[in-house]
């Protein structure tokens, strides 16, 4: 990188900070996280950064610029990392046990198995069958069923 293009891009991120005051800026942080996190938004598919923005009564450069300041990734990590940590906890809890990771996926908001599976490798460097794998123990052993006993005679040993 040139000098020239590392000045320009310090302007840019700093044009990102100058864009929403502080306080705004914590304003819209805790409003993010609400509607995100507590509303559980990041299960909508189609949930946008536009529809956020329009639901804060503000615009989609304003939470761009708070997601990116104050959460450290663009909107999209941002919302994929909540499906992600909600992902986790379903692929280890045995009431969904049986189901498949194009279920699991879609209960936490993924459009597609190939996006989840892209997102959840990003973020954990392994794929969600192999945390599944290496971190639900295996259930423990069901008793047989015991078979019913054969009428009739004994056979005569000799």
């Amino acid at each position: 990188m040139t000098k020239y293009n590392i000045t320009e891009k310090k302007e840019k991120e700093a044009a990102y900070r100058n864009l929403v005051s502080p306080k705004l800026m914590d304003e819209l942080k805790e409003r993010i996280l609400d509607i995100i996190l507590i509303q559980k938004k990041f299960k909508d598919k189609d949930y946008s950064a536009k529809r956020l923005a329009e639901d804060l009564g503000t615009n989609t450069r304003y939470i761009s610029a708070v997601v990116n300041v104050r959460f450290h990734m663009n909107y999209t990590s941002f919302v994929n990392k909540y499906r992600i940590d909600e992902a986790m906890t379903l692929l280890l809890d045995r009431r969904y046990r049986d189901l498949n990771m194009e279920d699991i996926s879609d209960m936490v908001g993924f459009a597609n198995r190939q996006s989840f599976y892209a997102a959840f490798y990003k973020f954990n460097g392994i794929t969600p069958r192999e945390y599944k794998l290496n971190h639900l123990p295996p259930l423990p052993p069901q008793p047989e069923e015991k078979k019913p006993k054969k009428r009739g005679r004994k056979k005569a040993t000799k």
